[in-house]
């Protein structure tokens, strides 16, 4: 089977790199014989340290999909376009793909899949979600008939080694920033790691599999982890539980049928949950069914040899089922009904820089009272003319807590409202 690769980066790299040493394992387990024959990149004259031909190379990557010796393609250049075009290129020319770009598949795979399904080739990503751990194909074919509640998980490995460093090391959020830079794990520009778009781009992917519905990356609500403080670790220290990016996406019935709530910000966890372990640049994900109950997927999220075992995992796939003449659908996707975050409920711990007076305290805790927000719990601490107050709530709809932000905010005697971190609900974690 002679493939044609769109990019060769650190993925692309490793994956040639992969496919040589285990040729004679695959052909042996499969009878397939896996040529990467054309490779398509900006600078063909470039040295990518691999041991292919010059010739194999080539900055046209129209010219690899269409090339007729061309069996299967393998898309890691990323982007939308013109990977886009590329793909449903290669589609029409009967080839089957395996790609890794969860930016693509999180806002046109519908697209690409329907094209997929009309004219009979594979479409397949487990590359695209948390890197090189088998997560997307259990869930397409092992879960298919499971009634899925939800997927939460930590998909992100930047973040979650940020993180790390915060609870583990006590350092700042952005002396941890720049480790993670040094190290690798954090891009110079952070801002799709650190502000949740690249989670949200996964889970939407992963909530599309598991309800059967059309969720977009513009679906998803984000929320980073850029305001996080050390002092907002340290009370999640005291008080037994951790700090996480989450990607959350859940069922819930509503007035009007079946509704998807999907969202990524940072949660509060209690630190006996199994995702609180989960440290450094490790990437976890719980799925949860009514018959299955709890399943957990866990590995590493991101690099370019785990995500390439990934991809040559389908590569394999899609190359046996090009030679049965068959191929893997995802199945039809409905209509997407999608429930604001206003409408969610959660436990939040909220802190305030205010005036070191008397009746200041009355003054908030009347603002959570208008709003129906009930107070769990409070602390105090006196910096002078100033203290901080830190409240942790009982359960409450967004949208009353979102008011009692912006009322607390009007307030003369609040200097600044900080940290607003949600909570796990206990009752719905998994055990």
């Amino acid at each position: 089977m002679r493939v044609g690769l769109l990019g060769c980066g650190t993925v692309g790299t490793a994956l040639v790199q992969l496919v040589a040493e285990q040729a004679a394992e695959i052909e042996a387990r499969t009878g397939l014989t896996l040529e990467i024959a054309r490779v398509a990149v900006r600078n063909a004259a470039r040295d990518r340290g691999v041991a292919l031909p010059s010739e194999v190379f080539t900055s046209d990557a129209h010219a690899v999909v269409q090339d007729p010796t061309i069996d299967v393609v393998v898309e890691v250049m990323g982007g939308i376009e013109p990977a886009r075009e590329l793909i449903l290129e290669a589609i029409a020319h009967g080839k089957p793909v395996v790609t890794a770009n969860k930016e693509l598949l999180a806002n046109v795979g519908a697209e690409v899949f329907a094209a997929a399904d009309a004219t009979g080739v594979d479409v397949l990503f487990e590359a695209a979600v948390a890197g090189g751990i088998p997560l997307v194909r259990p869930m397409r074919e092992s879960l298919l008939g499971e009634p899925v509640t939800r997927v939460l998980g930590i998909v992100n490995g930047t973040t979650n080694y940020i993180l790390t460093k915060m609870t583990e090391a006590g350092a700042s959020y952005g002396d941890a920033l720049t480790e993670a830079q040094r190290l690798g794990y954090a891009e110079a520009d952070p801002t799709a790691d650190v502000e949740g778009f690249d989670a949200g781009a996964k889970i939407a992917i992963l909530a599309s599999i598991a309800f059967g519905v059309r969720v977009v990356a513009g679906d998803v609500y984000h929320e980073g982890i850029s305001g996080l403080r050390a002092d907002d670790i340290a009370y999640a220290t005291r008080r037994g539980l951790v700090v996480k990016l989450l990607a959350i996406a859940e069922r819930c019935e509503g007035e009007h049928g079946s509704e998807v709530a999907v969202r990524v910000h940072p949660v509060m966890l209690p630190g006996t949950h199994p995702l609180a372990a989960v440290r450094e640049s490790f990437n976890a994900v719980f799925v949860q069914g009514r018959a299955v109950g709890d399943l957990m997927f866990y590995g590493r999220g991101a690099g370019g040899a785990p995500t390439a075992s990934a991809v040559l995992g389908d590569l394999i796939d899609a190359a046996g089922n090009t030679r049965r003449g068959t191929h893997a659908s995802i199945g039809v996707l409905g209509k997407a009904t999608i429930r604001p975050i206003d409408e969610l409920e959660s436990g939040y711990y909220i802190n305030l820089d205010v005036v070191d007076r008397p009746g200041v305290l009355a003054a908030v805790a009347g603002v959570f009272g208008t709003h129906g927000v009930s107070i769990s719990s409070m602390e105090q601490e006196g910096f002078g003319d100033e203290a901080r107050l830190v409240f942790v709530t009982h359960l409450a709809r967004e949208r009353d807590l979102q008011a009692t932000l912006h009322d607390l905010r009007e307030l003369d005697v609040v200097h600044r409202v900080g940290s607003v971190i949600r909570l796990l609900d206990d009752e719905d974690a998994p055990t």
